[in-house]
């Protein structure tokens, strides 16, 4: 059994989608960051960078095995399933490299582009036009990548999983606010349309019911 510390986020939802692609058995344990429950003590020691998601899995080799920070809990349930991560070679390296563009690149500007658009109490043309230029770019680089290939690594993969949370409610947005940079993006349509047909995702998106 896998304990899933997560929340209503992109983020938090990555690991959800991952133990449902999985088909693992997990509990799930709300963590409402609005009310400040990541600084608990009880959760620092599962996660000490105060981030959902975490996972505890109890049934590690070596006992109970706690995993913090999305991209390292979906390498680390890839690997415990043999599942979405190949074991070596072309494939896994191009899972890995698209996992790293949306750990670096997608989470950290889309959820800047959010922030000073949404949350911020001064509204700062500059940080938004910045951060929202970059998201447009971020989505060109995409869709080129899947005018290639059927999906980011190549196979469905950790990288499609990683990244699916953020881009499927995002693009519209981005695309109206920087049409000239995003475009139509079909190919990246197309992306969201067949990842979230898939049982799996849909039930991981749901997550956590609150």
């Amino acid at each position: 059994m896998i304990d899933l510390y997560t929340w209503t986020t992109p983020n938090g939802r990555k690991a959800s989608i991952m133990l449902e692609e999985c088909g693992l058995d997990y509990t799930v344990h709300p963590v409402n960051i609005g009310k400040g429950e990541q600084f608990a003590p009880e959760f620092l020691r599962i996660s000490p960078n105060n981030r959902i998601p975490a996972i505890v899995d109890r049934d590690a080799e070596e006992g109970p095995l706690s995993v913090f920070e999305s991209g390292a809990i979906l390498i680390y349930l890839a690997e415990k399933t043999g599942k979405f991560l190949a074991p070596r070679g072309r494939q896994r390296s191009n899972a890995l490299e698209w996992l790293m563009w949306q750990i670096g690149g997608v989470g950290p500007m889309f959820g800047q582009l959010n922030h000073f658009m949404n949350a911020s109490p001064e509204k700062i043309p500059y940080a938004i036009d910045r951060y929202a230029r970059e998201a447009a770019r971020l989505i060109g680089v995409m869709e080129k990548r899947l005018g290639e290939a059927q999906f980011l690594g190549g196979d469905y993969s950790i990288a499609d999983i990683i990244t699916y949370p953020w881009i499927a409610p995002s693009l519209d947005l981005i695309a109206k606010a920087r049409p000239e940079l995003v475009g139509e993006a079909p190919h990246t349509r197309r992306w969201i349309r067949q990842v979230g047909a898939r049982p799996a995702v849909q039930r991981g998106m749901a997550v956590p019911k609150v």
